[in-house]
Parts: structure tokens; sequence; C-alpha cells
């Protein structure tokens, strides 16, 4: 993979004088690449090496390099319980910073809390935005049909080619459901879950169903919740919920999943399009939220009539953003006036990847390329 600034290095660098970095985020983004370019000097450690658990049960890491690297740590016993004891008692100790390709609050033996020791940062994939900065703005639209037909993990974005981003792409799934999904998953398990992804690749920016999934996999509603929950714990999908301004009511009503890797997603252009703003808009707020200290909410919007917004941001709990995603449509989508009685002064943005003029309309809304859109990503 080609070495790359990635848009959290200054971030981590700041914190990792004060604080253990935590950095997590879905297979092959480019942690381990990351964490390495931090400092020169370097000592790494992957817990899935025998010879590297080792050392680390013997603490045996050389104290004199900069910076310590412990890659997929979250699979130790306790590993916050040990972690926590080399903070507080090594007097000098390098900087620490721990990767994962899981969400490393899911492991249930965590011991004590690290509370007040470390930041956390989720890398996510390339998206426009990121793709700008480090590869320049030529040609955004080239960049983004790319992007809808690749993803944006970076070794087969970067490569190019069709061909071997669909080899990749067979591998990536292939080491999540064989190594990543035992650790929480009964293996005979995995067959019913593979066909659980096949189902969701044709939902995807649809309300999901757990009793139609659970019906389809021949299994209980409880079953395809925590199946679903262990792909979000694995950064394969992620989960957007109906807002309700009553947050209870909210977690009963379908939610919608969408893939961390765009490319997953069958060839109908607009549902590509659909899971590359989710996949780029998670991206926006996770990093206003891991460097900036912000509090974001991510929704869509439904009523009981069927009246539909494809996404709808919140900050600080109020109502910010709402987002409608269209391959081709230039006029302005009729749910955004009948939303706005209930939400009013909420930004309007209607995203288009096929559009021949951008425009704004006397309320404010906006109707904006998705090229243009996506490679300046505004929440505000």
């Amino acid at each position: 993979m080609v070495a790359m600034n990635r848009y959290l290095e200054k971030y981590i660098q700041k914190d990792l004088k004060r604080k253990i970095v935590l950095l997590t985020g879905p297979r092959q983004t480019g942690k381990t690449t990351l964490a390495k370019m931090l400092k020169e000097n370097f000592d790494y450690f992957n817990y899935d090496n025998a010879e590297d658990r080792l050392n680390l049960m013997e603490k045996t890491w050389d104290r004199s390099r900069d910076l310590v690297i412990f890659d997929e740590l979250h699979k130790m016993n306790n590993w916050k319980s040990w972690l926590k004891g080399i903070y507080d008692t090594e007097t000098i100790p390098p900087s620490i910073i721990v990767t994962g390709s899981a969400k490393l609050d899911a492991y249930k033996k965590v011991g004590d809390s690290l509370a007040g020791r470390f930041f956390e940062f989720r890398l996510h994939p390339l998206d426009l935005k990121e793709i700008k900065t480090v590869l320049g703005p030529e040609d955004l639209e080239g960049k983004l049909d790319l992007l809808l037909k690749l993803g944006g993990f970076p070794e087969p974005y970067l490569e190019g080619d069709e061909t071997y981003y669909n080899r990749w792409k067979r591998s990536h799934l292939d080491i999540i459901l064989k190594q990543d999904l035992v650790d929480l998953e009964n293996m005979r398990h995995i067959t019913s879950i593979e066909t659980l992804i096949q189902l969701l690749k044709k939902k995807v920016g649809s309300p999901i169903s757990y009793r139609s999934l659970a019906e389809d996999l021949q299994c209980s509603d409880k079953t395809v919740n925590r199946w679903l929950t262990v792909l979000e714990t694995l950064y394969v999908v992620f989960k957007v919920a109906p807002f309700h301004r009553n947050i209870s009511r909210s977690l009963l009503k379908a939610p919608k999943y969408y893939f961390y890797d765009t490319g997953q997603v069958p060839d109908e252009l607009g549902m590509k399009l659909e899971n590359l703003v989710a996949c780029s808009l998670l991206k926006e707020i996770h990093f206003r939220e891991d460097c900036l200290g912000e509090k974001w909410g991510f929704y869509y919007l439904k009523n009981k009539d069927g009246r539909e917004i494809d996404f709808f941001i919140t900050k600080q709990e109020k109502p910010t953003l709402m987002i409608e995603v269209k391959w081709s449509d230039a006029e302005r989508s009729p749910n955004f006036s009948f939303f706005e009685k209930y939400l009013a002064g909420v930004n309007k943005i209607q995203i288009v990847k096929d559009l021949n003029r951008e425009k704004t309309y006397p309320d404010g809304t906006e109707i904006r390329t998705a090229q243009n859109w996506l490679s300046e990503i505004s929440l505000e």
C-alpha cells in the first residue's frame, strides 16, 4: 500500500504525548500503516502472533523507543486492566497506541476501566474529501466513479483495478468471517451470518425487519439482532436508526444498514450512491466526535405515511441537516417541505450525481452535485 498522510494523523500525534491512543476501524483501512508512520523509532507487537503474545506477557518491549504499538490487543483477556497497570506503573513509558479491527468495548472480559487514560479514534476508509486532500482536486467526478465501483479501502482504491478489487474483496470478507468472527460467535453460525450479509446487500437504504430476516434465516429475531450487532462490532456494517424525539421509541423502529465497503453493494446506482453518502457522513461525524469532542446524531426520517428523508443530522441533540440522495433527479424532493413543518430552520441539501446545474431555492434548499458536496463535506 502506498504510504499517505491520513486525516487523523496530526490529532493522534498531539494526543500521544498525553494519553494512550486507541485506534479502531475496519480491517485494512490502514490503522497499522498509520501507527507506524507516527514515529520512526517504534516497537510493534501483534497479539495474533504467538511470539509477540509471549513478549507481551513478559512485557519485554524496548522502552528506549518513542512509541510502542499493540495490535489486536483487545483479544487478550482483561486487556484493559493489563494496559491500565502499564500506564499507572511505568515511570517513563514510551507513547502507546493500541490498534484493532473491532469495537474495543465489545469484548466481555475487559477488566478495569481505562477511564481518563485514553483517547479513542475511529479510522475510516477513504472518502472523496480525503482523496481530494491526498490526490488533488483534479477530476473529482472520475474519483467519485472509482469510489462507487471499488469502495474506499486504500489498497484496492489506489490500485484502481476492478479485477484486483474483486479478488481483494473476497479475501477481505473471508478474513473477517474466518478469523475475527470466531472470537465473538459460534463457528457453526458463520454460514448463516454469510447469508445474512448477502441479504443485507439487497436491502441497503431500506428499513430492516428483524422478523423478516429471521424467517429467511430460520432463526429467532433475537439471534438476528445478535448477529447484526456482531457485524457492527467487526466494522462490516453500520446502523442508521429512524429519528424520534423519544429516543427509546426510535430504537424500536426499523433501522437501515449500510456497508463500510461501498463496493460490496450491488450494482444499483442509486443504492451505491446512498451507501457512499452514508459512509462519508459517518466518517465526518466520527472525526468531529473523536478529534473535536463534539456530539452528533445520525438518523433518517420517516413518518407513518411513508414519507422519508434519507439522512438527518443533529448536533448537541438539535436538528441540523436534512439530506436527500438522488442519482439524477434535479427537482427538489417534496418531502423536505413536509418535514420542515416539524423541523423548521434545518438546512436542506439534495445530493445528485448526474446534475447539469447546481441551484438553491428561496427557502434555502440546496441542490448540489455529489462530487462537489462530498469533496467538501460540511455538516453545518
